[in-house]
């Protein structure tokens, strides 16, 4: 895998790509982590394939400076860029996205299907509306709130450690929650993070028609001991789109992308 960066706007994209085929594998990784949690799969990439990683905004090596926003527009631009960077198209795309990057690979499907390929999704966030994140940073007073809370996380922390106590609150949702509140620089990233990626949200509905139009093979894949993101909703997803997504469970937690999982994943990439 090449690493290299591309002008966008006023920000500066980085990313990583490797092969030479004729399809393109365009990957999207999921919230805190970064274009590196896909390069194992270059060297397991079948024949005919190029393999494209992005890190998104606020993440790895990406400086975003258009503000707390960010489009499925916005990206479709960046792919673009990048493809005709390397002297070439977009063309078609095989999307792959792992948990806030299937949210993103998702909004890509619907506004993209003609030249949507195949998705892949491993333990994808975006299949159900979290109502928290909703309020926290698509209306003005749970934003307001959230962003209070970043800088003053101390009401917050009481309120998470007495559910835990009561036993109200699931042990890995609890860890996940400490581990992101418990420092103000995380805290921040948190913020941008979550606020930036709000306008990145699909439209299922919208979506399982395209599938149907278009004859869209999606592959869901979760890990049996995720407590993050079930497999649950991928299989509410799945109702009346059976004959064109699959789902598969593997005995793992919610980290599915990993080089140990590398024959299931492309397993899926050639099914």
């Amino acid at each position: 895998m090449q690493s290299a960066f591309t002008n966008y706007r006023s920000s500066t994209i980085h990313y990583s790509y490797g092969g030479s085929g004729e399809k393109l594998l365009l990957c999207l990784h999921g919230y805190g982590e970064s274009e590196k949690t896909f390069r194992f799969l270059a060297s397991y990439l079948p024949a005919g394939y190029r393999l494209l990683a992005i890190d998104l905004p606020f993440h790895g090596g990406t400086t975003w400076n258009e503000g707390l926003d960010f489009s499925t527009d916005d990206l479709i631009a960046i792919i673009s860029s990048i493809c005709q960077q390397h002297g070439g198209n977009m063309g078609r795309l095989t999307l792959a996205g792992f948990s806030m990057g299937g949210r993103v690979a998702l909004s890509l499907l619907e506004k993209i299907p003609a030249q949507t390929d195949k998705v892949i999704l491993l333990a994808p966030d975006g299949l159900t509306v979290n109502i928290w994140y909703r309020l926290a940073t698509r209306t003005f007073i749970g934003n307001r709130l959230f962003h209070f809370t970043m800088r003053h996380p101390q009401w917050f922390m009481w309120l998470l450690n007495t559910g835990n106590v009561l036993g109200l609150i699931n042990q890995s949702i609890y860890k996940f929650t400490r581990y992101y509140i418990h420092d103000q620089g995380v805290r921040e990233e948190l913020y941008n993070r979550w606020t930036c990626m709000r306008n990145i949200k699909p439209h299922l509905p919208v979506i399982k028609k395209a599938v149907t139009q278009y004859a869209i093979p999606v592959r869901l894949l979760y890990g049996q001991y995720d407590r993050i993101i079930r497999h649950e909703r991928g299989e509410k997803f799945r109702r009346g789109i059976e004959s064109f997504c699959t789902l598969q469970v593997i005995p793992t937690g919610h980290q599915v992308l990993q080089e140990k999982n590398v024959a299931v994943i492309l397993e899926l990439l050639a099914s």
